[in-house]
């Protein structure tokens, strides 16, 4: 029997709302289920710690509301037994524990994670994390404060190098790039809150090409750029505590440098019994009229500033310090610059954060900067040879102290240890490379991700990874990361408007002139900011 079109449009309307009370019955259950499960998982976790949802390719790149907290977890590996993986109660904390892989540096835009931790305000404890106490109790486990503050100085370091022109076809070989204006900025160090004062220059001879030297080059074929000058712009100081004058002093990169390195006679500094590396010495020490930029030795050149500094400083009734780093030689540079700057001025609380530094003076050198009240920590990796460097027989001499303690011959290291061990981080090779374990970058990696001497790699430390393999090969294949990528690109050379390939012209701003090095500003004191 057919239906009237009525009836059947009754029929049609009757089974649309059965249609979608089914499927409304069906959807309700679903969630409900969902929101079970969720919260079956969530209650696991610890009291504060919330998910946020996030349209990261990973669950690892999800945020929580205590991402910064201290904790050493073992990278997570994947296991074949089905129990576990078939497990509906794992915790939302054993999803946060993978280590990073290929995908995580591809760009993913807003989603990806920032590459430093919020800064706290250190006013109160300034002191005792430069050392006031030697650092106790605050290497192992690592204070995060310290940390902070030592990967701060490290990046200041690290600018040194990257800011360096040692291109051997350039008319600047030996220079630095940027002005000091503009060094910060280039280099997205403005973040830290410091301004460039006056830039360093040492009396070791560039190593320039030949017909370079035959050339009536703009820049000096007899100094090279050693480092810089910089002090705490005025929200920074709120913040630290005090007014922070920093001299960041770079490491050894043209030949003739490491030439000065392997210099390992011990050379008296003053009247007493103090005696230093002579290859240091000299570097830091040297001077020739005849010069451009180095009528005054590189220890004139900073003194002079720090003086200044500390004057103006005080005079508007500040407190001030001074705090000195530096990488390889640098370190050297930067202990033998502490020695001056303590005795030049007695009152001024001097610290010195090295990476990778060579021993540098006898038992009588120690023992002065202990007396003087300089204040040094060391960071080292244990698979890095130099800080084993100079004087080969010092390891085992070392062991017999009772015996040799007194030797003014025997090298030994100044202030207290923070060791690293580059075989705790599960991204870097797990092999032996001269040249990469004593790589900058790689230091600051590690202090990264160090939290004691008893934990495993700091599982959310921020820094980028894909720093290591800057100026090194020491990243694992499987994240990727091309190795030395860091350059200029096309060799330095640019496509000009006519469609030619030329080395291109330096700013004028950015050439090097002398007069920044001789000639003090206005008024004899630095320009308030």
């Amino acid at each position: 029997m057919e239906m009237s079109p009525l009836t059947q449009v009754i029929t049609k309307k009757t089974r649309s709302k059965k249609t979608r009370r089914a499927w409304k019955l069906k959807l309700s259950i679903t969630w409900q289920a969902i929101k079970k499960a969720v919260s079956g998982n969530i209650k696991k976790r610890p009291a504060g710690l919330r998910l946020h949802l996030s349209c990261a390719r990973s669950l690892r790149q999800l945020s929580t509301n205590r991402i910064h907290q201290e904790s050493d977890v073992k990278p997570h590996k994947d296991t074949k037994s089905k129990k576990k993986a078939c497990h509906p109660n794992k915790t939302l904390s054993h999803l946060f524990h993978v280590p990073y892989t290929a995908l995580d540096f591809v760009d993913l835009g807003d989603h990806m994670t920032p590459t430093m931790s919020p800064k706290q305000n250190i006013s109160a404890m300034w002191q005792e994390i430069h050392g006031s106490s030697n650092w106790d109790n605050l290497l192992d486990p690592l204070h995060p404060n310290l940390r902070r503050e030592i990967l701060k100085y490290g990046e200041f370091v690290e600018a040194t190098y990257d800011a360096f022109d040692f291109d051997p076809l350039s008319e600047y070989c030996g220079s630095c790039r940027y002005n000091r204006h503009k060094i910060f900025e280039t280099l997205g160090l403005t973040k830290h809150g410091y301004k460039v004062k006056k830039y360093i220059y040492a009396l070791s001879h560039v190593d320039v090409p030949q017909w370079l030297k035959r050339s009536h080059a703009m820049w000096s074929k007899d100094s090279n750029w050693m480092g810089y000058v910089a002090v705490s712009r005025k929200e920074e100081s709120h913040r630290i505590g005090r007014r922070d004058i920093m001299v960041a002093w770079r490491g050894t990169i043209s030949p003739s440098e490491w030439f000065s390195d392997l210099r390992t006679g011990l050379e008296l500094i003053d009247n007493t019994n103090v005696k230093v590396q002579e290859g240091f010495l000299g570097i830091y020490k040297s001077k020739d009229e005849s010069t451009r930029y180095n009528k005054l030795s590189a220890s004139e050149q900073v003194m002079q500033e720090v003086v200044r500094l500390v004057s103006f400083y005080r005079g508007k009734g500040e407190e001030v310090s001074l705090t000195v780093t530096g990488h390889s030689l640098g370190g050297a540079l930067a202990l033998l610059n502490a020695y001056e700057a303590k005795t030049v001025i007695p009152d001024l609380f001097v610290t010195v954060i090295s990476f990778g530094a060579p021993r540098v003076g006898n038992i009588a050198f120690k023992e002065k900067l202990n007396e003087l009240g300089v204040k040094t920590l060391r960071v080292v990796v244990k698979q890095d040879i130099v800080p084993k460097l100079p004087g080969l027989l010092n390891r085992m001499l070392n062991k017999f102290h009772g015996l040799t303690g007194k030797l003014n011959w025997v090298y030994r290291h100044v202030g207290t240890q923070l060791k690293l061990d580059a075989f705790t981080s599960p991204y870097l090779k797990h092999e032996s490379d001269l040249s990469g374990c004593h790589n900058l970058e790689l230091y600051l990696h590690l202090i990264d991700g160090f939290l004691s001497s008893t934990s495993k790699h700091r599982w959310n430390a921020r820094r980028d990874l894909a720093l290591v393999n800057k100026g090194s090969d020491m990243l694992i294949e499987d994240l990727r990361i091309p190795e030395f990528w860091y350059d200029f690109p096309y060799k330095g050379l640019v496509l000009n408007k006519y469609g030619r390939w030329v080395k291109p012209g330096r700013q004028p701003e950015d050439i090097p002139s002398p007069l920044g090095v001789e000639t003090p500003p206005k008024n004899g004191r630095p320009q308030p900011f």
